[in-house]
């Protein structure tokens, strides 16, 4: 029997960078792999009080750089080693001034090739979950929080990457599924067996991948190449809504990597007045941009120093959290305010009356709206009735009146 290979740390299947620190869905708790010298150990932060602090984890030697670590909502932090062919789970707890220990048991992978890494940390924080990639099939495994060791909970055909959580009971589970050389996204249910119906298929031709999303208002930040074949592109879309993704021009970086983290929560009932934090990695670097689908700009703001790349959140009220680590800080969170998008803010890109993004595309075709010169309105062709599911594939939406912004 052939087990998994080590996923590279620093990046994810299809390419994008990941976090250099992993943070509990509720913010309370980070964690992530330090460095003393040239020994890694894993660290744990505390970030609900007035001020984080960190606590190390060492164990009886150092780690291997490929390690995971990820926070659970106890304040433990679930370590994921490779063992004697096999990937090992345990739970690291403080004890005084040593590290407790937790086994938890092993996954092996049966494909020669296949991958298995952490799933980002699951609402509540009492559960984490893993993805094994073989050649022709993936399986979400429960690694912690069940009754007797790691236990395989959906086995999906194809070749899967991502994971993003879509409600705050840890059910329903986003997977980009590649199938015949495309990438579309599915849903996983776990309390129904692993049952797996369509997300994100905006065209026959394109590989679409969610790459985050926000339980309470159902926005949802994607990557697809639809309305540019052959090139990806940043779009959003509303879990459940009845109009299809936009792909806003402001969200394109000349020769950069535009990557969504964090989403505002709270917005239950506007999900485009949400702020959405992304991290733009270019030739001179890595800085912020902070954006809302109401808006028709990305603001641009220089990341803190010592951020740790990819990784922060919001708070309800629009204050961006970003962890950081330096020589004279090694444990600090840095609290930016969300701007407020008007124009004539520092950071704004684009000027008052632009257009600022093309319009919705289904079929992989860019639909720019058009207006009555009656009316001023644009115009809205009369809609199919809908089609009661859950979620709504967002190939089925229909066009609807075209929201551009």
């Amino acid at each position: 029997m052939t087990a998994c290979a080590i996923e590279p740390a620093a990046d994810d299947a299809d390419g994008a960078a990941r976090p250099e620190c992993t943070i509990t869905a509720d913010g309370a708790y980070a964690a992530r792999l330090a460095l003393d010298g040239d020994s890694w150990f894993p660290e744990r932060w505390t970030l609900d009080g007035p001020e984080p602090y960190a606590v190390p984890l060492p164990g009886n030697q150092p780690e291997e750089p490929g390690t995971e670590v990820q926070p659970m909502g106890d304040g433990r932090v679930l370590i994921r080693r490779l063992a004697d062919g096999r990937h090992t789970f345990s739970l690291l707890y403080p004890t005084g001034p040593g590290t407790g220990e937790l086994p938890l048991g092993a996954v092996e992978c049966p494909d020669e090739g296949s991958r298995l890494r952490l799933l980002p940390p699951a609402p509540g924080g009492e559960r984490a979950y893993g993805l094994a990639v073989g050649r022709r099939s993936s399986a979400v495994w429960l690694v912690a929080g069940g009754a007797f060791g790691p236990e395989h909970l959906a086995e999906i055909p194809g070749r899967c990457s991502g994971g993003v959580w879509l409600d705050h009971a840890g059910r329903m589970l986003a997977l980009d599924r590649e199938v015949g050389g495309r990438t579309k996204t599915v849903v996983v249910d776990l309390e129904r067996g692993g049952e797996v119906s369509p997300l994100l298929q905006i065209a026959a031709d394109s590989d679409d991948r969610l790459l985050l999303a926000d339980p309470d208002s159902g926005l949802l930040l994607i990557r697809s190449d639809a309305p540019s074949p052959g090139q990806d592109r940043l779009g959003w879309g509303v879990l459940g809504s009845m109009l299809p993704v936009r792909f806003p021009e402001c969200l394109r970086v000349p020769d950069c990597t535009v990557t969504p983290f964090a989403i505002q929560p709270g917005q239950v009932l506007t999900p485009e007045s949400c702020a959405v934090a992304l991290r733009v990695d270019g030739p001179l670097g890595s800085w912020l941009g902070v954006w809302r689908p109401a808006r028709r700009r990305m603001h641009h703001l220089p990341a803190p120093e010592g951020w740790l790349a990819g990784a922060g959140l919001w708070t309800g009220d629009g204050v961006l959290h970003l962890p950081y680590a330096t020589a004279e800080a090694p444990c600090g969170l840095a609290r930016v305010p969300a701007p407020s998008g008007e124009a004539g803010d520092t950071g704004d890109t684009g000027r008052a009356g632009d257009a600022g993004a093309e319009g919705p595309v289904r079929d992989g075709t860019a639909a720019g709206s058009t207006s009555d010169t009656a009316s001023g309105e644009p115009s809205e062709p009369d809609p199919p009735n809908p089609v009661a599911l859950r979620p709504v594939p967002l190939q089925e939406a229909p066009l609807g009146r075209l929201v551009t912004k």
